[in-house]
């Protein structure tokens, strides 16, 4: 566990470090597993930038974080600290959700999205991760217009140009 700590350390929070080269040592679930309980360490710059790393690895992954479900939803509801958000926003599509859980995972999205005293990054990657979630469930469709927009109407560059993405996306 100690390896992931000295790897992940160091530096400010404007850089991932090397959290790339953590991502190509995730082999297994155990390795994967590891890597996850740094998620909840006490220094910032460790957790964003293991957030970083199991972000990336789950791209093609998913199946490692099913037995973190849990922890992951709960991170959810506590996460203070915009880098997490902003990883685990992108994370929670990735889920295998009941209908009460893709419930909540959609408001939680929802409000952070709308939130104007998040990041850009964090509502931009909250917008993402709600695309990918009513891909999974079209019921949502209608909702997930009328939240584009409300949030296009703030004329925020970043913000506008992945909701045009994401309406391409849908063409």
């Amino acid at each position: 566990m100690k390896e992931y700590e000295k790897i992940l350390a160091g530096g400010d929070l404007r850089s991932i470090g090397k959290s790339n080269f953590v991502t190509l040592k995730i082999q297994t679930q155990k390795d994967f597993d590891e890597l996850f309980q740094y998620l909840f360490h006490e220094n910032r710059i460790i957790v964003m930038r293991a957030a970083d790393a199991i972000e990336k690895v789950t791209i093609n992954n998913a199946q490692y974080l099913a037995k973190h479900k849990g922890e992951i939803i709960k991170l959810c509801n506590m996460a203070k600290d915009k880098e997490l958000k902003w990883h685990l926003a992108l994370i929670i599509p990735r889920l295998h959700l009941n209908n009460k859980e893709f419930g909540n995972a959609w408001n939680t999205l929802v409000n952070w999205a709308k939130d104007k005293t998040n990041s850009r990054i964090v509502r931009v990657n909250s917008i993402q991760g709600l695309f990918q979630l009513k891909q999974r469930d079209k019921v949502f469709e209608k909702e997930f217009n009328l939240i584009l927009s409300e949030i296009i109407n703030e004329n925020i560059p970043s913000i506008n140009a992945r909701i045009r993405k994401l309406k391409n996306k849908d063409r």
